[in-house]
């Protein structure tokens, strides 16, 4: 077995004892991207191998120290990281370079994280498929005419291909959950507050997305979390829960589990989509725990109005400076002028009514966890599409009436900040892969990662079915 295919955890516990050296580690990750991402176009922006050899050797020469010591790391380039250029997949952002980190980037590189490049994103992180003017588009590593999904989607390619072994990612609209779900790997969105958003950005009104990690396995997820997540006296919402590592392990036998399936028959389903993943709860089953369809919990139509006019006076928000400048309004994407005008023009009125929705929906998700432990729904509603499409216009019959429709399924624990992880679910007669959400109450997260350890060590979909060898 090669370093590339050892887990994140092993590679570290190498380093730490010195078995491997980080100039060891770095060459075996050059090696793989050299041969692995052509194909798919999952990392960009990669630095100067020998500097990166440089960094490597340095490391070694001042000894261990840090959780992620030596590891070679691309960072999401929604994220600001000194070195590279934050994009944010727009061309007008092309040669930005930041002269700061992003605070969970800060915190993976005072934990000894050795930046290499960035991965690959939608424009403006908006929408789940990898592809913008700057880079291209990644390909989805187990079909390379298939989209990987996003906006997490760099990340999710370069974990499923073996060129990573742990990432960041985030996520306010399933961004860590549908590339996941899509690349046979783990997603995280953990409870809003966990890995603090940068203090320097808005701390109170626009609370959708967060960080997280990424990883082949929640071990790996915990090891990366552990670094990312902790309070910030600068952030109000933030919090300590952790440290998850070594926490995993538990009994599960009781457990009770929400099948959320469809939502009721609210949200279409490509074909197959519920078969896969309804075989796939029979893995519950076999760990002790009790799954049970659960009626739609809450309007969904209602769910879907608050989420959209949230979600738009967010992007307004941090795009509106962009759109006023008349050199780059005609340089965003249709898509993003959308959400900003949508946003600008929502009244107070609405936006309160929409607030409203989603404090209802929180006090409504309290009481279904007290009587489940976990809820469960798929991570997409589509297969991985052809990676030419700009989005699904319909599933099932049913037309899609916005860019982000197809993906309504992840909106209930985004809307209010549920932890959700991405767990792999297996193949469809296709043979391409889909995940389940398993989503928990706010701060559950330990609870979450505990039930994917779980599954993870009953299933191991990453190692048992990695994607196709791209070396030409």
């Amino acid at each position: 077995m090669s370093l590339s295919d050892l887990s994140a955890t092993s590679v570290l516990a190498m380093l730490n004892t010195k078995q491997v050296s980080a100039t060891e580690v770095m060459q075996a990750c050059l090696d793989r991207i050299a041969a692995q991402n052509p194909a798919l176009n999952a990392i960009v922006a990669l630095g100067d191998p020998d500097d990166l050899l440089a960094a490597a050797a340095k490391a070694d020469a001042d000894g261990p120290g840090g959780a992620l010591w030596g590891l070679p790391m691309a960072v999401k380039d929604t994220a600001n990281a000194v070195g590279f250029p934050g994009t944010l997949g727009s061309p007008i952002l092309r040669r930005f370079m930041p002269k700061k980190d992003d605070l969970h980037v800060a915190r993976m590189r005072a934990a000894g994280a050795i930046f290499i490049g960035k991965t690959n994103v939608p424009e403006f992180g908006l929408g789940s498929h990898s592809v913008n003017p700057v880079y291209g588009a990644s390909r989805n590593p187990y079909d390379t005419d298939r989209s990987v999904g996003g906006s997490s989607g760099g990340a999710a390619a370069s974990l499923a291909t073996r060129m990573q072994w742990a990432v960041d990612g985030s996520d306010m609209m399933g961004s860590l959950r549908n590339p996941a779900g899509w690349a046979n790997v783990y997603g995280f969105r953990p409870s809003f507050g966990l890995v603090p958003a940068d203090p320097e950005r808005d701390l109170y009104l626009h609370p959708l997305a967060t960080s997280g990690p990424m990883a082949r396995s929640p071990e790996d997820l915990a090891l990366l979390l552990d670094v990312q997540a902790g309070r910030d006296p600068r952030v109000p919402s933030s919090h300590d829960d952790g440290p998850f590592s070594g926490a995993l392990d538990a009994d599960l036998s009781g457990k009770r589990i929400g099948w959320l399936a469809d939502w009721g028959g609210a949200w279409p389903m490509e074909d197959g989509i519920l078969d896969t993943c309804e075989a796939a709860l029979k893995t519950f089953d076999d760990l002790g725990c009790v799954v049970e369809a659960l009626p739609a919990p809450f309007p969904a139509e209602d769910l879907w109005q608050a989420w959209i006019d949230l979600r738009s006076f967010a992007v307004a928000a941090s795009l509106g400076p962009l759109y006023d400048n008349p050199e780059h309004r005609p340089m965003i994407r249709q898509d993003a002028i959308w959400e900003i005008e949508r946003g600008r023009a929502l009244t107070p009125v609405e936006i309160l009514r929409a607030s409203a929705i989603r404090s209802n929906w929180f006090r409504k998700a309290t009481e279904v966890f007290q009587t489940y432990d976990a809820l469960v729904a798929p991570t997409a509603q589509v297969w991985p599409f052809p990676v030419d499409w700009a989005h699904p216009k319909e599933i099932a019959g049913h037309s899609m009436d916005t860019y982000h429709r197809w993906m309504e399924c992840v909106i209930p624990s985004s809307i209010t900040g549920l932890p959700a992880i991405a767990v792999p679910a297996g193949f469809g007669a296709n043979d391409l892969p889909i995940g389940l959400q398993i989503i928990g109450p706010h701060r559950g997260d330990l609870g979450v990662l505990q039930l994917a350890q779980g599954w993870h060590q009953a299933t191991d979909w990453p190692t048992r079915r990695p994607p196709p060898d791209h070396a030409s």
